[in-house]
């Protein structure tokens, strides 16, 4: 029996979460060579073809597939056991701050896979908006934050690109209001620039709803008596993105990682994590 080397499947699922060679490398501090030689040892050792390149990205062949379920139970069990044996080295407290729109559903798995590997290791949730998040950060109130931004502060790292959509309830009629009927959190970090993009195409808006609550946001939208605005993919199952078109595009924002340096090894796994379930999103 030949034995399958768990750091060429570790590149092998980060190639397969990010869809790329290039952004795979980057997840794992790599070079973009050293990932591609290690997924060539691993398909030469198979004799199977593991991935297909054909097209404009990278994709897996059936046999690929076949062996990514595989793949992700070896490095998580490799990592768990690891954990578990070096955890006297793993422990202390570390704060996260998430945006509430952008929590699921990256970070239940995150919080999971830090339980499971680094047990001593305390990880605080805070949710917050992207403003509130950056300045406690600055002062050193929490260790690693996401944000949700049009661009990127010194330090920061993108992990990902998202459309911002214009949101309501499905088969709504309020997106076809005029004025539009918008609602928006006084903190939400999409306001200003959706309404700056409403004013900039000569869109009559009106504000239905001014609340510091997300759920008296999601309680408008969804009874069809305004729009909002949210990232694709992260919309409540009783919300609906707006056909494009309708309404003016939002362009994008990008998602991005803030971590601190004072607590070393902890915070880099933490970050790892993050940069996985990024990628699988």
């Amino acid at each position: 029996m030949r034995n399958l080397d768990v750091t060429a499947l570790r590149s092998f699922v980060a190639v397969a979460q990010s869809g790329g060679v290039t952004r795979a490398a980057g997840f794992l501090n790599l070079t973009q060579s050293a990932v591609s030689m290690q997924l060539k040892r691993l398909e030469d050792m198979l004799g199977l073809k593991l991935l297909d390149r054909s097209g404009r990205g990278v994709s897996l062949t059936p046999e690929g597939a076949q062996l990514l379920t595989y793949a992700q139970r070896m490095v998580e069990l490799n990592d768990e056991a690891y954990g578990k044996l070096t955890e006297k080295k793993w422990e202390g407290e570390i704060v996260l701050g998430v945006p509430v729109d952008i929590v699921y559903p990256v970070i239940p798995r995150v919080l999971q896979q830090m339980g499971r590997t680094h047990p001593r290791v305390k990880v605080q949730l805070v949710s917050s908006f992207t403003k509130e998040l950056k300045a406690d950060f600055a002062r050193g109130a929490i260790d690693v934050i996401l944000t949700t931004e049009p661009g990127i502060g010194p330090e920061g790292e993108t992990l990902l690109e998202v459309p911002l959509r214009w949101v309501g309830a499905p088969d709504g009629q309020a997106c076809k209001g005029r004025p539009l009927r918008v609602a928006f959190c006084r903190y939400c970090g999409f306001r200003e620039d959706a309404l700056r993009r409403l004013d900039a195409a000569g869109w009559a808006w009106e504000l239905a709803v001014d609340s510091e609550s997300d759920r008296t946001i999601e309680a408008s939208v969804s009874a069809d008596l305004a729009v909002t605005a949210s990232l694709e993919g992260h919309i409540a199952p009783y919300l609906s993105h707006v056909d494009h078109g309708i309404l003016p595009d939002l362009g994008t924002q990008q998602i991005n990682l803030y971590a601190g340096k004072a607590k070393g090894a902890i915070i880099d796994a933490l970050c790892d994590y993050i940069r996985q379930g990024i990628a699988a999103v």
